[in-house]
């Protein structure tokens, strides 16, 4: 363990991170960000159709370059740097030839949105999920969507590649198969010539795939064929096997070891997903939520094969044994946006700055205006008074993800006065994603599932007092604050520190590796009881909402 390093290789929705960890305790040597120059352009992407799709040479010029400077930048040796892993967002599928190549890297689709990774909050694919939804539920034979909560979401792989071959007939005959984000990435480090040897991604097969080792791997040949036959070809070139992330898919190639300055010793473990990896990261175990807060968020818990049993969890995103933890079933749900709702109300707002400004101030001003702007309305909405006259919220402007997803659904406000000011709106948008966790919370609650803490990461949970200290209130829960501002990267490095052989499993990783937490915001009792009215109330609205469409 002796001078034993490990990278962890985290990619969001907007940049790509990567951390040098030292496996003996877990210190963070290093680090490096990338983000994404097309996608920060706007390429690809009709917000207005929810098309949001990434050309992969983002994310494949974000690995070498973060990588790369953070060896050249650290005193480390690269001979003790012994593994790599890769965490990514998902449900991102990506189409590829038959050597494994992302179809957008060839020329003749490099500027096809549909041959592009098909990013996780892609919701294009409604009515195929819808689709599969009923199918599952009708067709007679196994529901392949209980241990994905019971409704297939537009967010994940079947849906997504059936909408793409659907729509363009180019990419439908060269996409020989489609691979996860995590899987190609992976793919790409150990210099993969055939993708039937590529070890892919139990959590995403699991968790997006309708993948369970009951039904012997994917849903079968009659299901899929009854949606569309091409999914059946599809199948054959997939896989059967998938594998957790704490085990090894393969050393980096010789090319690779030569781009990033390292050696062909170092070991890439199995990809998995960001929010995943987060919860290695905050030490997750049995009945600690771990809300990773961001865009959106994803909330996972592990559970032991005794508490679970054989029930399924109804309205989640997916129940998959070793999607977190081996040997645990991890279980995942989620708010399809949460910072995303407040980045929408401070771009509303910022749309003088953006149409009329541009004569008189540069962009830099601009951008430096609309981050006041949010400080500013956050440090007045804290200020407000909490009333049933005030205005309330749903936090559905990206549909709603758990509990029971549902992509169709819109968010509203409702108690506007000509009194209602900006901060007014902005503590209600506040509110709505926290009576939105806290449905997710219930949810699991009262499927048997018990949740005795709570632990927040990532950007919300490290900057904003004013959202955690309204999550404790509505929760009536406290909620720790992880130490690390990488955690998934800090996970990934730990899933790779057990590949390498540097642990002998995931937990001994994480009790020599955890970085521990910061702060533990704990419920005002004066409020939380206001809260609890104020809870039925969205909940009323949202009956009210959903009713409507």
């Amino acid at each position: 363990m002796v001078n034993s390093y490990v990278i962890g290789l985290d990619f969001g929705s907007d940049s790509v991170r990567s951390v040098l960890v030292n496996a003996s305790n877990g210190e963070v040597i290093g680090a490096k960000v990338h983000w994404y120059e097309r996608w920060k352009e706007g390429k690809y992407c009709k917000p207005e159709q929810n098309q949001f799709r990434q050309h992969p040479l983002d994310h494949v010029d974000g690995m070498e370059s973060t990588i790369r400077e953070l060896v050249a930048a650290c005193d480390v040796n690269s001979s003790a740097i012994k593994g790599i892993c890769v965490d990514t967002t998902g449900s991102s599928p990506i189409p590829v030839n038959e050597s494994g190549e992302a179809l957008a890297m060839l020329p003749e689709f490099s500027q096809n949105p549909n041959a592009m990774m098909v990013l996780w909050k892609d919701h294009t694919a409604i009515a195929e999920a819808e689709e599969i939804t009923q199918l599952a539920k009708t067709w007679g034979g196994e529901d392949y969507t209980r241990y994905v909560g019971g409704t297939y979401s537009s967010e994940w792989f079947w849906a997504k590649v059936l909408h793409i071959v659907r729509q363009d007939d180019a990419v439908k005959r060269q996409a020989y198969s489609w691979v996860e984000h995590c899987d190609y990435m992976t793919y790409l480090l150990t210099g993969g010539e055939k993708l039937n040897e590529l070890k892919r991604s139990r959590c995403a097969a699991g968790h997006k795939a309708m993948w369970h080792e009951s039904w012997g791997g994917l849903p079968s040949d009659t299901f899929l064929g009854q949606l569309d036959p091409y999914l059946v070809d599809l199948k054959k070139r997939l896989y059967t096997e998938t594998y957790t992330a704490d085990q090894a898919a393969g050393r980096l190639s010789s090319e690779w070891a030569q781009k990033l300055g390292l050696t062909e010793d170092t070991v890439v473990a199995v990809g998995t997903f960001d929010a995943h990896a987060g919860a290695i990261g905050a030490e997750v175990k049995e009945h600690t939520l771990v809300r990773v807060m961001g865009t959106s968020t994803c909330d996972i818990i592990v559970s032991s094969k005794e508490v679970v049993g054989k029930r399924t969890i109804h309205g989640i995103c997916g129940q998959v044994d070793g999607a977190v933890i081996p040997g645990l079933i991890g279980l995942e749900a989620g708010q399809s946006a949460f910072g995303d709702v407040l980045a929408w109300f401070k771009n509303l707002l910022s749309w003088p700055l953006d149409h009329l400004a541009t004569s008189k101030l540069s962009p830099q001003d601009i951008e430096e205006l609309k981050e006041e702007i949010l400080t500013q309305l956050s440090t007045q909405a804290e200020q407000t008074p909490i009333a049933e006259s005030a205005p309330l919220a749903l936090d559905w402007v990206n549909g709603r993800r758990t509990p029971d997803a549902n992509q169709n659904l819109k968010a509203a406000i409702m108690n506007l006065s000509l009194g209602t000011q900006a901060p007014h709106v902005f503590r209600a948008l506040v509110e709505s994603i926290c009576y939105g966790s806290k449905l997710i919370v219930d949810r699991f609650e009262t499927e048997g599932v018990p949740i005795k803490e709570i632990v927040g990461i990532g950007g919300v949970a490290k900057k904003s007092t004013f959202i955690m200290q309204t999550l404790a209130n509505v929760l009536n829960m406290p909620i720790k604050v992880a130490v690390s501002d990488q955690a998934p990267a800090l996970g990934a490095a730990m899933y790779a520190a057990v590949a390498a052989g540097l642990y002998p499993n995931t937990e001994s990783a994480i009790a020599a590796m955890g970085n521990g937490f910061e702060k533990t915001y704990h419920p005002q009792p004066e409020l939380v009881k206001q809260y609890q009215n104020l809870y039925s109330n969205y909940q009323k609205l949202g009956g009210f909402v959903e009713s409507s469409i």
